[in-house]
């Protein structure tokens, strides 16, 4: 269990390169809004403690590879070279290392490891309505994949049938992210990784804390039905 967008800190020593940024780290381009929230109720129905990031995205993106163009945001394109690095070495590395480390060792240990990693999208992106309540993004290649989302699935339409449910919406799930990375060390030795996307919309809203608790609910029985 992971959350890798889950707040919008902004260390002190990158505070003068936000001095301009407003309302924006409160927005979906600061942090996946709710996503927190989903994934410690994940790890209280599972009995595992999530791995979590509150520094916000526009820092450094842990859902990024280190070479994506994208892993440095607008705010922090102008940093050096140097600088780079440094903020790899404080916020980027030591927790896409501890998220590996203890994937690997559950799989030296021959155990089956599901990931879900809880992400929320923005209800409108560039004018386009998303027609989505709870998106399920996965490799449609890999058949354990594939089986733990349909039965996911099929558990929440019938708990919540008023949902809209979509796989690979709103984003690809073979797109870079650390599930991607993940599944492509470890997916022929067990790994199983999810990436989960709900609505915005939703967020603090009546029935928000419904969902979350839908959403934990159906994936318990999931995981059990596997």
């Amino acid at each position: 269990m992971s959350c890798e967008h889950g707040g919008n800190r902004v260390p002190k020593e990158y505070a003068p390169l936000f001095a301009a940024a407003g309302t924006v780290l409160a927005t979906h381009r600061g942090l996946d809004l709710g996503a927190l929230e989903v994934a410690r109720h994940f790890g209280r129905r599972l009995g595992v403690t999530p791995f979590t990031a509150t520094t916000t995205r526009l820092v450094v993106d842990l859902n990024r590879s280190p070479g994506n163009k994208n892993v440095f945001s607008a705010y922090t394109r102008s940093l050096s070279p140097a600088q780079r690095a440094k903020a790899l070495a404080a916020h980027y590395w030591p927790y896409r290392n501890a998220v590996e480390e203890a994937v690997a060792g559950a799989i030296r240990a021959r155990e089956p490891v599901l990931h879900v990693s809880a992400h929320s999208f923005t209800p409108v992106l560039r004018g386009e309505v998303r027609n989505c309540d709870v998106g399920f993004l996965y490799d449609p290649n890999r058949r354990g994949e594939v089986q733990l989302v349909e039965a996911w699935v099929s558990a929440l339409r019938a708990e919540a049938p008023a949902l809209t449910l979509r796989r690979n919406y709103p984003y690809r799930g073979v797109s870079d992210a650390l599930v991607t990375h993940l599944r492509r060390r470890y997916a022929a030795r067990g790994y199983v990784g999810i990436e989960l996307e709900v609505n915005q919309k939703h967020v603090g809203r009546d029935g928000w804390r419904a969902l979350i608790e839908a959403l934990g609910a159906t994936l318990v029985a999931a995981v059990e039905r596997g």
